[in-house]
């Protein structure tokens, strides 16, 4: 079948044209539309170097195509990078993370904040590095699999009073449902995975929270 899909900013120019032409097999998928560029002007596409809209709506690899579908290739929007992750030790902002995952695309925006509750501070050590690796795969990883349009994730280390939050995890997305869901399983994934541990004080006593085996 035939299939025509619509281009836009970097890819347009590439491709001289706002829209191109392409042959798909009648049971085509997302996958076989971003395979087809690498014949047209536009070449072959790195990872992650767009998404695919069907019928005006972000679409999985798998997604089916079909003749008639309005077929789009949308590469990052103006704003930067969809994800954001720091480990830092320093005070953590709820507002600087709702702006960096605003996105035009974006009908809801979703932020959860994990503060230090029943002792007076919490103190936090982190293998850095490898935490902000690993936060950073799983955010992407979300985003990916509830279509995000971005996600921001930041992990305070060092001490923590009361109240006060540890960690704060935000995404946003076309609807609620998707931006719940990614901020729910980004921040499980967190707990269970990032080299990140805690310590709670009070008074004299001081006690490393019993954590589980990273996955």
């Amino acid at each position: 079948m035939r299939v025509s899909v619509r281009l836009f900013a970097g890819l347009r120019e590439r491709a001289g044209t706002d829209r191109l032409e392409i042959e798909l097999p009648d049971d085509a998928r997302v996958a076989d539309v971003l395979a087809a560029m690498a014949s047209t002007p536009v070449g072959a596409l790195r990872d992650r170097e767009c998404v695919v809209a069907v019928n005006r709506e972000y679409a999985a690899a798998d997604a089916p195509v079909s003749a008639g579908d309005e077929v789009a290739l949308v590469p990052p929007v103006s704003g930067g990078s969809p994800i954001h992750v720091r480990v830092t030790g320093e005070p953590l902002d709820l507002a600087a993370l709702a702006a960096a995952v605003r996105d035009p695309r974006a009908g809801g925006v979703v932020l959860f904040e994990g503060v230090t509750r029943d002792v007076p501070e919490l103190d936090y050590e982190a293998y850095a590095e490898m935490a902000q690796e690993r936060i950073e795969a799983i955010a992407r990883e979300e985003l990916e699999r509830h279509g995000l349009c971005a996600a921001a994730v930041e992990h305070r280390t060092g001490t923590v009073p009361l109240s006060e939050p540890s960690v704060i995890v935000a995404a946003s997305a076309p609807h609620r449902g998707e931006a719940f869901a990614g901020v729910r399983e980004i921040i499980d994934r967190v707990k269970a995975e990032a080299p990140i541990w805690k310590k709670e004080i009070e008074g004299g006593d001081e006690r490393w929270v019993r954590g589980t085996r990273p996955r």
